[in-house]
């Protein structure tokens, strides 16, 4: 049982709910191995994936998970629904309360939408991504593949580099990242720097960094949510802030590369450390990320309406 029924913020989450999700998704990596990847732990209950912006890994993560535990799984998308025609999405949330279901996912672009939802229901939320707020399943499905790459968090490095401004995977993550004991540094030039990360240890450029931190966390570039240019090019972001084969072969021995996806081929890795079918380096943890998401959100899930 976790200390709170929704899943908002990493704020909402304590440290031993942290152990108790961790240890529990251990147990649904071994069962996502198996010939039938499926067991009746959630039968007859329903979740539905609402989501009012594009998403392919976190939605699709959430419902292979809703069904290996044998739970039925909605998916709703804004664009092929009555929001279309109008209706608000108070209106659309009381629709689907209406048909008796156990618990929302919900993806929106605005921050704090979420909260108002879970304000105005009874059943439990997961945020699966708020504007540029928040989300907590990606920090807890990055903080499980760390644990299994390097077996602790205390004393761990990370870095976090590219669009800060922008990313709820860093407010997520640096939040819970420094909660497990983890020594967090920042790399982005001014204009990519909310004005309240200022009490981090900031670099400039990948390179002050690269030889001395044991995690390199990449951000995505959130091109979308720009509304102005903060970058005088690709080649300029690139020169400081993108990881290419001479960078990563300066990694210290077990040094891990992650990235929440999906990656801008090019501007924040480059296609020679990204590869064809996978990576050539074996430090680019970034499938297992998606791995890790199923097996944690299957936890998440599990403790939450099992």
């Amino acid at each position: 049982m976790l200390s709170k029924k929704s899943i908002l913020d990493v704020g909402d989450i304590t440290t031993e709910d942290v152990m108790q999700i961790m240890d529990t998704a251990d147990s649904f990596t071994d069962i996502s191995k198996r010939e039938i990847k499926k067991v009746p732990t959630l039968r007859g209950k329903t979740v539905v994936n609402l989501f009012f912006e594009p998403s392919t890994r976190t939605r699709t993560s959430f419902e292979v998970a809703a069904k290996r535990l044998s739970a039925d799984m909605i998916n709703f998308t804004a664009s092929s629904s009555s929001l279309e025609k109008g209706e608000s999405i108070m209106d659309t949330v009381r629709t689907i309360l209406a048909m008796q279901v156990d618990l929302l996912v919900i993806r929106h672009n605005h921050s704090g939408a979420v909260k108002m939802v879970d304000d105005m229901v009874e059943i439990p939320v997961i945020n699966a991504g708020d504007g540029k707020h928040q989300h907590p399943t990606q920090a807890l499905l990055d903080l499980y593949t760390i644990r299994g790459r390097m077996g602790k968090f205390e004393g761990l490095r990370v870095a976090l580099a590219g669009d800060l401004l922008n990313s709820r995977v860093a407010r997520s993550g640096i939040a819970l990242f420094e909660k497990m004991g983890m020594d967090v540094s920042l790399v982005a030039p001014s204009m990519l720097l909310p004005e309240d990360f200022s009490c981090f240890k900031v670099y400039s450029c990948i390179d002050d960094v690269i030889e001395d931190t044991d995690i390199l966390y990449m951000l995505r570039m959130q091109l979308e949510r720009q509304d102005r240019k903060f970058y005088p090019s690709v080649d300029e972001y690139s020169r400081f802030l993108s990881l290419d084969g001479d960078r990563i072969k300066r990694m210290k021995k077990g040094a891990v590369v992650m990235h929440p996806g999906p990656v801008n081929r090019g501007i924040e890795i480059s296609d020679s450390v990204m590869g064809g079918r996978k990576s050539p380096y074996d430090n680019v943890l970034i499938e297992e990320q998606v791995t890790s998401g199923v097996a944690v959100r299957m936890a998440l899930l599990y403790h939450i309406l099992g």
